[in-house]
């Protein structure tokens, strides 16, 4: 940028992305949540351009990148940038390994989910809320999502569509084999803790990436993270429009 900023795209891999003033990434939802992973929980704010399919966390298309640009350079208060930061609550996930003592941490943006790594085969998990048991279930994965989460894989699991301006924890079971198959909706202080019970594998994803795999015993904790991610929003973003748009509802 011509007055010194450095902006940053998705496929660098900075040293230091604290040190950036903006990163742009070019693509679709997907490449929004490596932007936010890539970012590690850093203040910098992420300004999405749609070059992929659904596009909802996503701002502007491409056309629109260069006038983007210079608007955000002239600052949220100007009259040619009028932008503002959409901040987005987190998760951090922590693994805990049965009898190793060692753990293994992640942040999301959308969620975390244990699921079943065998087909034909449920697993059995017990979740505990704020340190005490809630429930086992048995069932194909378990989903712990965001509000902005909740329009992705917790909506195809038939979770609640929670506005991003709300900070809540989301749990979610996927295909449940059992009487209660609800989603439940925690105040974003308490913390969830899933223990793999069964002999069978589990997978652990976050934002849809691999992130372990889990054995009987072994356990993810979930809490609401101290950092955010921070997207460039130009306007005024009006939640239940964004819904209607991107899914394509009508009046009638």
């Amino acid at each position: 940028m011509d007055d010194g900023r450095r902006c940053l795209g998705a496929g660098d891999r900075p040293a230091e992305p604290a040190t950036a003033d903006l990163v742009v990434s070019l693509g679709g939802d997907g490449t929004m949540l490596r932007s936010v992973q890539m970012l590690a929980g850093a203040p910098v704010p992420l300004l999405g351009v749609n070059v992929g399919l659904l596009g909802y966390l996503t701002e502007v298309e491409p056309p629109a990148l260069t006038a983007a640009l210079e608007r955000f350079v002239a600052g949220p208060d100007a009259e040619r940038g009028d932008w503002e930061i959409d901040v987005r609550m987190m998760l951090d996930v922590v693994v805990d390994r049965t009898g190793s003592g060692r753990q293994e941490r992640f942040m999301a943006l959308n969620e975390g989910v244990l699921e079943k790594q065998e087909a034909g085969h449920t697993v059995r998990l017990l979740v505990r809320i704020d340190g005490e048991p809630f429930t086992s279930y048995a069932a194909d994965g378990f989903i712990v999502a965001t509000p902005t989460g909740s329009t992705a894989y917790s909506f195809s699991a038939r979770g609640p569509v929670v506005s991003p301006r709300h900070r809540a924890l989301l749990l979610t079971p996927v295909s449940p084999h059992m009487l209660f198959d609800r989603s439940l909706v925690l105040d974003p202080d308490e913390t969830v803790q899933v223990e793999v019970i069964g002999h069978r594998p589990v997978a652990l994803s976050v934002d849809g990436q691999r992130a372990a795999s889990l054995a009987e015993g072994d356990t993810v904790t979930v809490s609401a993270s101290a950092a955010s991610a921070r997207f460039v929003r130009f306007g005024k973003r009006r939640f239940h429009q964004i819904l209607k748009t991107k899914f394509g509802l009508s009046d009638r």
